[in-house]
Order: structure tokens, then sequence, then C-alpha cells
């Protein structure tokens, strides 16, 4: 759950009163940094866990820093040397005829349109381009981004990040090596959260035994709509998983998948 989506906590009353959120927000970047910073601290930092407005945040210090807005920054720094060439936060007009549209799963079953790609935000320029979500993409380019992951941060003579930088995102980062079902104060982490810590950006199983995963070098993370990616170290792979389905929880699609891949496993 996002700050001030429902919860009765104080600090959540102020999100919602200051109308703060992250993608599809209807203003500028400064503007967001601006009220998030009036807003007060849940809990102190390294003391628990909450899925948050945290990587938005990340994305408007790499702006702040760079002195380059953040989608020309990822353009230029990540999507342009790995020929991510569908990559964007807005779908060109001669692009929306390879749109998907989205759909929410009704308590029946059924399916009802959630996004329209004729009418869609994302064929629109963004005032907000979120460091948290809202980039539109393909199977083609995400499978150029895990690849430079599982390469270590470089594809094809070019190096987007450093393997040891990597390396250190990867680790579980949550204080005393705990994972995220001590210490998410929502309990409701979408991904999974016994046996599951969580680093700079990624999450990974950290206790085999308590997931039920066969997974020991993975680090991954999903999409508001179902999908999922994961990299796997030891087994030197990466697997990506695309659909159309809102919510995330919909469909337990990513415990399946996972255990379909892993038992098919042999070597």
């Amino acid at each position: 759950m996002l700050p001030g989506l429902g919860d009765q906590h104080p600090v959540d009353v102020v999100y919602r009163s200051m109308q703060i959120r992250g993608i599809g927000v209807e203003m500028t970047m400064p503007e967001f940094m601006d009220k998030l910073g009036r807003v007060p601290l849940r809990f102190q930092p390294g003391t628990a866990y909450m899925y948050s407005l945290a990587t938005d945040a990340c994305g408007a210090l790499v702006e702040l820093i760079s002195g380059v807005p953040f989608a020309d920054y990822l353009q230029h720094n990540i999507f342009g040397p790995l020929g991510m060439v569908d990559t964007s936060f807005q779908v060109a007009s001669e692009k929306v005829p390879r749109f998907a549209a989205n759909y929410s799963r009704n308590p029946d079953k059924t399916t009802t349109l959630f996004d329209d790609p004729i009418t869609s935000a994302f064929t629109r320029p963004p005032a907000f381009t979120s460091g948290g979500g809202g980039l539109t993409s393909t199977m083609a380019d995400y499978i150029r981004f895990c690849e430079m992951l599982r390469r270590g941060g470089e594809l094809d003579g070019q190096r987007i990040i450093g393997p040891r930088t990597l390396e250190l995102m990867r680790m579980n980062h949550l204080p005393g090596g705990q994972d995220l079902a001590s210490l998410d104060v929502d309990l409701l982490t979408p991904y999974g959260s016994v046996g599951v810590g969580f680093g700079l950006g990624f999450a990974s199983t950290v206790d085999q035994v308590a997931t039920g995963a066969l997974t020991r070098g993975d680090f991954y993370w999903g999409g508001a709509a179902s999908t999922v990616f994961w990299v796997d170290a030891i087994e030197d792979m990466w697997v990506i998983f695309l659909t159309q389905v809102m919510p995330s929880i919909s469909f337990d699609f990513r415990g399946q998948l996972r255990s379909l891949v892993y038992s098919a496993i042999v070597d």
C-alpha cells in the first residue's frame, strides 16, 4: 500500500490531504518533492520497511544531481546505449497500434478494460516522470535490460553499471539481515515477504526454506499489471513475464512461474 491510499495512520492522512502520489500525478517533480519534504516520516529509516514513494524520490535526486531531466537521463545513460528503442514515459503516436490494453479482474473472474490504448494517459507526456514506475516498454527491450544485468552491468560493449555496484545493489540491506516479513509495517508486500530481503531496488531470496523457493541467487521485482522479472546470478539466467492484469495480486502468476522454471532445471 502506498502512503495515503487507505491507511488511517496520521502520516497517511497527511499524504491524502496533500494529494501526494507517484505515477500519474498532475504535478512537476519539484512540486512533488516540495510536498514530500513537508510530510513527517512514518518511522525512522532503517527500523522498518514500507512500500512507498522512496524510489520516486530517488528519481528526483537523479534529476537534481545530474542537472538533466529524469527522462533524458534515462535515455542518454541506459535506453540509448542498450538499444532499448521502445522504452519511454510516453507511447509515440505511431506506436499506439502496438500498445497493449490493460484489464482489471472482477470478483466473478471476468475482466474489465482498465486502460484503453487509444485514450491511455501513456500516450500523452506526463507532468511527472516517476522514478518508481510509469515507463512503457516491450519484451525485446526488457530482454536487453535483463541481459545487461546478467552480464554484470554490460551489454554489447556498453557499460551501464559496475559489477561491484550491481553486487551491492542486490544484497539484502535490511537491518540485521532480517527479511521483509520482520520489518514490513503493512504486512502485505505483494511479492512475498517471508525469507525475502531487499536491496537497492531489488528484492532477493535470503532463506530458501522460509520462502519455499528453489532459487539461491535471484534479484527481482514486479509491476502493477502482474508482470515480473528476475535475474539469477547462480543459475546464470533471467526470466521475464509480461501480462496485462491489474492489480498485481489478482493471480499467483509469480510464484507458479518460479516453481515451473526451477523445477525444470536438472543439471
